[in-house]
């Protein structure tokens, strides 16, 4: 029961730690209190960076709690555990040591804590998965996120619009900071590093809408701990888009907190589960404004990962590679 009840305990006993510390602060100005709580979320993420065996790294609403609930399902079968288990970092260790600590992260606070702000010196030896999408698809998901599941505190800390602020989605795409930019900035960081990496695994959520049983093989083996095709497959069953729009009406997975709940259950946008469609952001732009977001993913964002016209969705680090040896 304790390693059940461990990700939602580990997460109170942070909020509580954080609250610790910044109650008595109430005289600082709060430039410096976003500093402060930046660089103890950054602490949190070092320590668990530190003990994890595999990291996940990718950018909020890259495809993440799928692959989370596909590799919790395939942990499940492999070494019969319950479905109420959902990986929350070493809950699934505790129960089979088989099974290695996963940190999932979006890489937002770490830097805040070991200063590597220039380069991602803090995963060069670490064994990482790198989780991406198309900019534009999580840009308008970032958008969904903000408006309608999103903490108004969280907006604060990440320099997200205020909360309540009339914000359309194509000025949040195309010219806040917290659209395109943000996203293109990250895959682009990632992008000037990936040769420094010792081990890394590209994964794209395209190519998991379009084959996920191949992209959970290639993911588990380079964890290692490869499953036989009947694990996989029934990984990539249970965390169907249909099942998992049931499982999050039902609240599942009301123990691992608030990443699988909707905000408002009358309001499909507030839905964790939402769309998933590749290529999905088009619907929400006229052709104009959709060229206009062509254009500044092509100018600003670096190749590699086949998102660019010039790419044509064909990536440098193709499915099946590991990048670098």
């Amino acid at each position: 029961m304790f390693a059940l009840l461990k990700p939602a305990l580990d997460s109170v006993g942070k909020r509580v730690m954080r609250t610790v510390v910044l109650t008595p602060l109430f005289f600082v100005s709060d430039d410096r209190k976003i500093a402060i709580e930046r660089r103890l979320r950054g602490r949190e993420q070092a320590a668990k960076l530190g003990r994890a065996d595999v990291v996940i790294v990718s950018f909020g609403k890259s495809g993440r709690t799928w692959l989370r609930v596909m590799l919790s399902r395939f942990f499940q079968v492999k070494h019969a555990l319950s479905e109420r288990w959902l990986i929350g970092f070493d809950n699934l260790h505790l129960k089979n040591r088989a099974i290695p600590k996963i940190f999932f992260t979006h890489d937002n606070y770490l830097k805040d804590f070991t200063g590597n702000h220039s380069d991602k010196r803090d995963y060069y030896d670490r064994r990482v998965v790198l989780l991406v999408r198309h900019p534009a698809d999580v840009a308008v998901s970032q958008y969904h996120q903000w408006r309608y599941r999103m903490r108004p505190h969280k907006k604060t800390i990440n320099d997200y619009p205020e909360h309540g602020k009339d914000v359309s989605i194509f000025s949040f795409v195309a010219e806040h900071e917290a659209g395109l930019p943000k996203v293109v900035g990250f895959m682009n960081d990632w992008a000037r590093e990936m040769d420094k990496l010792r081990q890394i695994l590209i994964v794209r959520y395209e190519d998991m809408r379009a084959n996920p049983a191949q992209e959970v093989e290639r993911i588990t083996r380079f964890m290692g701990t490869p499953g036989t095709e009947a694990e996989i497959q029934e990984a990539v069953r249970y965390a169907s888009f249909d099942n998992m729009k049931k499982l999050e009406e039902k609240r599942h997975f009301w123990l691992a907190g608030g990443r699988m709940q909707a905000k408002d259950k009358t309001n499909p946008a507030s839905f964790k589960v939402r769309r998933g469609k590749v290529g999905g952001w088009r619907d929400y732009f006229t052709e104009e404004e959709a060229a206009k977001i062509d254009a500044i993913v092509d100018q600003t964002m670096l190749p590699g990962f086949g998102y660019t016209s010039a790419e044509d969705g064909k990536p440098a680090w193709r499915s099946g590679e590991v990048v670098p040896a």
